[in-house]
């Protein structure tokens, strides 16, 4: 099929004059409309104008320009089909063969929170949209770009097949048009949705789950080597995270170094004060926080020196010290995370080739969390919740037991209590003094995972002793009270909630220790 008509319009018009004038110099007639058109004829080319082919003229301030069946009749004729061709003759109708086109820029217009919604309606492409979607139906006898970047490899095609495009490269531009529209609808389904604020559970929630993620890699491999993997992002999340973290050295990003990330830096996040979080295998292992950021990551590592080795450590201040980078380098990780990092610290990492130093960009700390759709994805299906974002006021803390807790104690409870929500269920963490002592994470008995964050830290040669303990969901039974205590844990939060629940508190007014309820719980399945 060769080409000898194309339509060209388009509102990034990115690289379109020296296209068009490649096209041009083929002989192929050019057809463009409004500012294109203008665009080209300024640059010398010659244009038939849009106007001039369906003989009338853009109406309604520009809404109404490529809707005529003398535009779409000649991109849709089926070129095998001699009828199509025989009613195309006879109302006039001079067929189109190559549509270059892109939309107008709603995603970019939408980004502005202060947008209203007057502009954003008017800038809601129609003729666009129908155009490519006529143009990628008929990919058997037309080709369809609707990215710049296509540019150049199309015109080296026609140049090389004397103005045709093969068969594969036509399937190829018409899949890369339908996911432009795609996109392009959903983005706008998603405004409007949030706008209107129609449907009740439906605006959170709607019949059909339309989504738009944009692909920035793909992976060497999944979670394991036998498996593929890609990496998207959602454009609109603006907080610092994973998705906007810059790669300043190191290997390439793996799949599970991005959930290891995500979990180190979410967690670090909850902090204002300097502090270090070590994950692995996407379960903290290590937290600490310190008025200096050095002391945060002894005693982050101190938890389990062991566990951090080859693990993600995030902190929620720049790395400035050559120092501090020195010492971080004498152990092995695989990734650091942080807002910024020196030039100096910058220069002792580089020695270290294959570690990977994401910069996330500047914190306002303590954050504040926007809230956002979790997805997580079953055979054949998504699971889609509100993500947990709350965080806990101490005005709504309840006390529970005889004693109530010192002000050291509620502070201790805290700590504990932000670092459980990060930790895989069931979870028990013992705090004090600004840092994790014992993590116990993963347990299918509560009482396990107590034993096991006792475990770990008792390993190390310190303590439970004097500690608060945390429990991500309630106690089910006395016995993790009953664990704890037996190594001098002083305080409990939890959220409450089990019908052993005055068993439970009990049991620690029998110790003399002190009992909080969140009335919230944080489960990690």
């Amino acid at each position: 099929m060769k080409i000898q008509r194309a339509l060209v319009s388009v509102f990034d018009k990115t690289g379109i004059v020296e296209f068009a004038k490649e096209l041009s110099a083929m002989g192929i007639e050019i057809v463009s409309s409004g500012g294109t058109s203008r665009e080209l004829a300024k640059s010398g080319i010659k244009v038939t104008d849009v106007a001039s082919v369906t003989g009338f003229p853009e109406m309604m301030d520009g809404r109404v320009k490529t809707l005529h069946p003398k535009i779409h009749g000649a991109i849709l004729a089926d070129r095998s089909k001699k009828s199509h061709l025989d009613e195309a003759k006879k109302a006039g109708v001079e067929l189109i063969d190559l549509v270059v086109v892109n939309l107008y820029p709603f995603e970019q217009v939408t980004a502005n929170e202060k947008v209203e919604l007057g502009e954003a309606i008017e800038n809601i492409d129609i003729g666009g949209p129908t155009l490519v979607r006529s143009a990628a139906k008929n990919y058997s006898s037309v080709g369809v770009v609707v990215n710049p970047k296509r540019y150049e490899s199309v015109i080296a095609e026609l140049k090389k097949e004397k103005c045709s495009l093969s068969e594969q490269t036509r399937k190829s531009l018409a899949l890369e048009a339908f996911e432009h529209v795609a996109h392009y609808d959903v983005v706008i389904e998603q405004y409007l949705r949030k706008e209107f604020g129609i449907g009740g559970s439906n605006l959170k929630y709607p019949d059909y789950l339309n989504l738009s993620f944009k692909k920035i890699q793909n992976m060497r491999y999944g979670e394991n080597s036998h498996q593929t993997a890609a990496f998207y992002i959602d454009n609109h999340k603006r907080d610092p995270c994973v998705s906007s973290g810059k790669c300043l050295q190191g290997k390439e990003i793996s799949f599970n170094n991005i959930l290891d990330i995500n979990s180190a830096f979410e967690l670090v996040k909850e902090f204002a004060e300097p502090t270090t979080v070590i994950v692995k295998h996407n379960n903290p292992c290590g937290v600490a926080t310190d008025s200096k950021l050095v002391e945060s990551y002894k005693k982050a590592l101190a938890v389990d020196s062991e566990a951090a080795f080859g693990g993600v450590i995030a902190f929620n201040r720049e790395v400035t010290d050559a120092d501090f980078a020195k010492l971080i380098c004498e152990r092995f990780y695989e990734v650091i995370v942080a807002p910024h990092f020196s030039d100096s610290a910058r220069a002792v990492f580089s020695t270290k080739k294959n570690l990977r130093l994401i910069e996330m960009g500047a914190l306002k700390l303590p954050i504040k969390r926007e809230t956002f759709a979790d997805y997580r994805s079953v055979v054949g299906g998504f699971l889609v919740q509100d993500a947990d974002t709350e965080l806990l006021d101490k005005k709504n803390l309840k006390v529970v037991t005889k004693r109530k807790p010192t002000e050291q104690e509620l502070k201790d409870l805290l700590y504990a209590w932000t670092v459980s929500k990060y930790v895989r269920s069931n979870a028990i963490i013992y705090a004090r003094d600004n840092r994790a002592v014992g993590i116990g994470a993963g347990q299918m008995k509560r009482v396990d995972a107590a034993k096991l964050a006792a475990m770990i830290a008792e390993s190390y040669g310190d303590t439970v002793k004097g500690c608060a303990m945390a429990s991500d969901a309630f106690f089910p039974f006395r016995d993790g009270i009953d664990e704890a205590a037996k190594r001098g844990v002083t305080c409990v939060i939890q959220p409450g909630g089990s019908i052993k629940d005055q068993e439970v508190i009990a049991a620690a007014d029998e110790h003399g220790m002190a009992m909080v309820f969140t009335g919230i719980r944080h489960f990690r399945h």
